[in-house]
């Protein structure tokens, strides 16, 4: 639906007062070479999220004012690219747009953002190193911040384009933060040329996207000239070899899953983000929580309307998101190392997410990211101050027994755990359930029942992995080196603040989009309220079932997932402690063999590098180098060039008057046939 729009020159401070701060970090420390003090830069970064954050807020009640049909602010600052003459005339600005699905993406990003930006004010200065650099971390901060603001409100795909190409940046630039350890480089490395995969995609789509309206005399950029022009599109379609022909929204669904894919670490495009964690915690909370990961999700969102047109790609979206849903929490289920484990959670848990935009159900899906949100942030900031507690350490084999000592931290990983695990009344408990209803009635999804049954076991997983996490950390034996023991506590509260206000909302969040199944309950007449809201900028996509006794069997199904894998994780990790090392001593191969196959990164070393490898050493540098270009083009040339000299041109130089003569009486001769011709 093209909505009416409002001008505005509100929305540009929103990115543009972060970006301003690290313009001013960056400045200052690489060009005039000045250090600023800890209270300085603390006071610049936060206020300048604050004041975005507050910005945003005003834009918000500002749009919550306005009929549905009108919510949408733009706010052109300048035009930015101009080509053509007179009614020929293309142009894109440099403009923002504040609609609901925007609106809702600034005052995750500001808001989750501001309390990670807290809480690092804290978690940073009791982290100092000799390549920590305060001030280049709260520049880099600031610069993610600010390209995820560029991307959720570009107004036309110039900008979005841009805020997308940022964001892969300043995340590249937080993975390898920490320099002077040898792996972090090659992290901020890996994820960098993944997300250049993506990136193609983007740009191919985007461009696919652009000269098809222009082919039909609707060019343009902006989201509106796209929206309102796409109809005439919809129904093209593009010759392939062989005689087959596929749909444009469809190829062109197809780019935009590649880049998300890309961005939000699903397969087969998931390798960097394990390796992300190798980063400060706030900057992988901030990455896995409001910016990085989100960015594929805001992509299939905002472009809604080309996915209700194509059914193929929306499938292979729901599809690949239950693989990964499945296969991350899998692979979070063997992991020891606490914050990867939480990185392939959060694989996971945008699988499910993949799972409620392949079925139609975007509402839902903006609606379990918001709630992942608060999840994420405050499990990675808990375990992050578990891990200042015991002098870095992240092993889970080294914790367990903690929860005399580390209250508070307790406390509120314990609620973050109950809300990733979807245990009612939390918040995970309505978002989850909504997308576990949405798999189960997709019958425009191939084998939606095998779907359902595969994000099912997901979600059971889910508990299993979340809840083996809190045990092995705060319950049972104390695994602790004796040199940690008596030693730690809970951080201050300036460090546990945010981490309250997270718990808070994850507590609270679900009352934002709880079903009409739960409204009925309760007699209110709409109680999808963030779906509501969200109808204007997005397609209303799937109608979720009405029938009770359904939704019963569902919640039951969820339910029995959950008790299930809270058992298994309650039985093995604190009843028989003992029985996972006795079953890796008692079948050491299939230990192995488990943990190797549940390491997704190996999966496209064997199917990409390894034989990528192989190819480049045996056919491209021991035949085509070694043999083709050594061995005949140079070797050989040297050594024809050595025969003829050796064998023809030396007799011709043989210090004979009369030899010459005649080769001076044979070219007299040449000479004069040539010109007698």
């Amino acid at each position: 639906m093209v909505m009416e729009t409002t001008a505005s020159t509100l929305v540009r401070w929103i990115p543009l007062l972060p970006l301003s701060g690290a313009l001013f970090l960056g400045f200052f420390s690489s060009v005039v070479r000045r250090s600023f003090s800890r209270g300085l830069l603390v006071s610049v970064s936060c206020l300048g999220v604050l004041a975005s954050f507050a910005v945003c807020c005003l834009a918000f009640s500002e749009l919550l004012g306005m009929e549905q049909k009108s919510r949408v602010l733009v706010d052109s600052v300048y035009s930015w690219i101009g080509v053509g003459l007179g009614n020929e005339l293309f142009t894109a600005d440099l403009a923002f747009r504040f609609d609901a699905l925007s609106g809702v993406m600034c005052l995750v990003v500001t808001g989750v953002g501001l309390l990670v930006f807290a809480y690092s004010a804290v978690f940073m200065e009791a982290n100092r190193r000799e390549d920590g650099g305060p001030q280049r971390f709260y520049c880099y901060m600031l610069l993610f911040v600010a390209a995820m603001l560029f991307l959720v409100l570009g107004d036309n795909l110039v900008v979005l384009f841009l805020g997308w190409e940022a964001v892969g940046l300043a995340s590249a630039l937080l993975i390898s933060f920490w320099y002077g350890e040898r792996f972090t480089a090659s992290a901020g490395t890996k994820a960098f040329l993944v997300n250049r995969i993506g990136d193609f995609g983007l740009m191919l789509g985007l461009l696919l996207l652009f000269w098809s309206l222009a082919d039909a005399g609707v060019p343009g950029t902006s989201f509106r000239v796209i929206e309102s022009g796409f109809p005439i599109i919809a129904d093209q379609s593009l010759a392939l070899p062989g005689g087959l022909s596929l749909a444009l929204p469809e190829l062109i669904g197809f780019c935009f899953l590649l880049a998300a894919c890309a961005k939000s670490a699903q397969l087969p495009l998931q390798l960097w983000l394990a390796d992300s964690m190798v980063g400060p915690t706030p900057a992988s909370a901030l990455i896995h929580a409001s910016t990085m990961v989100t960015a594929g999700i805001y992509l299939f969102c905002r472009f809604s309307f080309l996915y209700e047109a194509a059914p193929l790609a929306s499938s292979t979206v729901a599809w690949i998101g239950a693989v990964t849903a499945l296969a991350a929490a899998m692979a979070a289920s063997v992991q020891v190392d606490v914050k990867r484990l939480l990185a392939y959670s959060t694989m996971s848990q945008l699988g499910f997410i993949f799972v409620a935009v392949g079925c139609g159900a975007f509402g839902v899906a903006m609606f379990h990211l918001v709630t992942h949100s608060f999840v994420k942030a405050l499990l990675l900031l808990g375990v992050g101050a578990v891990s200042l507690s015991l002098d870095q350490e992240q092993d889970l084999q080294r914790m367990g027994g903690l929860r005399g000592r580390l209250v508070w931290t307790h406390v509120v990983l314990l609620i973050g755990v109950l809300g990733m695990a979807g245990v009612p009344p939390l918040s995970g408990f309505f978002s989850k359930g909504e997308i576990l209803v949405a798999a189960f009635v997709a019958e425009g999804v191939p084998h939606h029942r095998w779907l359902y049954g595969a994000v099912l076991f997901a979600a059971g997983v889910t508990a299993f992995y979340s809840f083996r996490m809190l045990f092995m950390i705060f319950y049972g034996r104390s695994r602790v080196p004796m040199s940690f023991r008596g030693t730690f506590d809970d951080p201050s509260i300036w460090l546990m603040w945010p981490m309250f206000v997270l718990a808070f909302l994850t507590v609270v969040a679900g009352v934002l989009n709880p079903s009409q199944f739960w409204g009925d309950m309760i007699s209110v007449e709409s109680s999808d309220s963030l779906s509501n809201f969200l109808a204007g900028s997005i397609t209303t996509g799937q109608t979720l079932p009405a029938e009770r006794n359904v939704q019963w069997s569902l919640i039951g199904y969820s339910t029995v997932a959950l008790l299930l894998g809270l058992a298994l994780a309650y039985l093995l990790y604190l009843r028989f402690p003992k029985a996972p090392k006795a079953i890796s001593r008692a079948m050491p191969t299939f230990q192995r063999g488990l943990v190797a196959f549940f390491n997704l990164d190996e999966l496209p070393r064997w199917l990409v590098e390894r034989p990528l490898l192989g190819f480049s050493k045996r056919v491209l540098a021991e035949g085509v180098e070694r043999r083709l270009i050594d061995g005949v083009l140079v070797t050989g040339t040297a050594l024809g060039v050595r025969g003829l000299a050796d064998g023809v041109l030396r007799h011709l130089q043989n210090g004979l008057t009369q030899t010459y003569l005649f080769f001076v009486l044979v070219g007299t001769l040449v000479v004069l046939a040539s010109l007698l011709r």
